[in-house]
């Protein structure tokens, strides 16, 4: 049998680490480990009156700030899914989560999920810094594969993964069953000999350059990940 029966040879490569969960510093955006009593009743602040944030999330919407405190005391302090808080550097708040989740050093495979962003922070450059931080930090380490999976019928999140450069894979059909109801898949991914020239979609759209005086962008992200995108999402067309 020949070697590409077998598939690519990988010489040298190890497992990279899993994450520790340290601070993510950038421009405009600060990303800390989740700790229920120093986040919680800024989050919940945050997304209070928004309660459609938790259409397609297993677990929310919360009636109270002790409520969400329980959850994020009891849910979000593991190692996997390992939850980051986005803490907006301009005006101090926390406005948002998301987390390394399906961590699997040995597979060099590593997902961003559990997103959740008030409506201050949704497309904006604190949440899109974000998203570059983590995923810089995954292809630094030596993961090979970052995915971002959704509910088929959450077509603003498929829409956001084809933003920051995820390139569509497919519907896994009945993959799951979230509070009663059906739940097929989108799979999207990154993998790691896309992330140099996505890194420099992201810097561009990242500059201050791109931004009027108003605030306003010169560029969208989305033309910018366009080129370095394998697959588009039909769905979306």
């Amino acid at each position: 049998m020949t070697d590409d029966l077998l598939g690519t040879p990988l010489p040298g490569w190890t497992p990279p680490p899993a994450p520790a969960g340290v601070p993510l510093e950038g421009r405009y955006v600060r990303l800390e480990r989740m700790d229920a009593d120093a986040h919680a009743a800024d989050l919940h602040r945050a997304y209070s009156g928004h309660d459609r944030l938790w259409d397609y999330m297993p677990y929310g919407p919360f009636s109270s700030a002790a409520a969400y405190h329980r959850w994020a005391k009891e849910t979000a302090s593991g190692e996997d899914p390992l939850f980051y808080v986005l803490r907006d550097r301009a005006s101090g708040h926390c406005g948002g989560v998301a987390s390394y989740l399906r961590i699997t050093p040995a597979a060099g495979s590593i997902e961003v999920g559990h997103i959740c962003l008030s409506p201050e922070l949704a497309r904006g450059r604190v949440w899109t810094e974000a998203m570059f931080l983590m995923m810089d930090w995954a292809f630094r380490a030596g993961y090979r594969r970052y995915e971002w999976k959704c509910n088929a019928l959450n077509m603003a999140s498929r829409r956001a993964a084809q933003r920051l450069g995820f390139s569509y894979e497919g519907i896994f059909r009945q993959a799951t069953v979230v509070k009663g109801r059906n739940r097929d898949t989108a799979w999207f991914a990154v993998i790691d000999a896309e992330w140099p020239a996505l890194a420099e979609a992201y810097k561009a759209w990242l500059a201050p350059r791109n931004f009027d005086a108003a605030g306003r962008q010169r560029e969208r992200l989305s033309d910018l990940t366009r080129l370095v995108r394998v697959a588009e999402d039909p769905g979306l067309r």
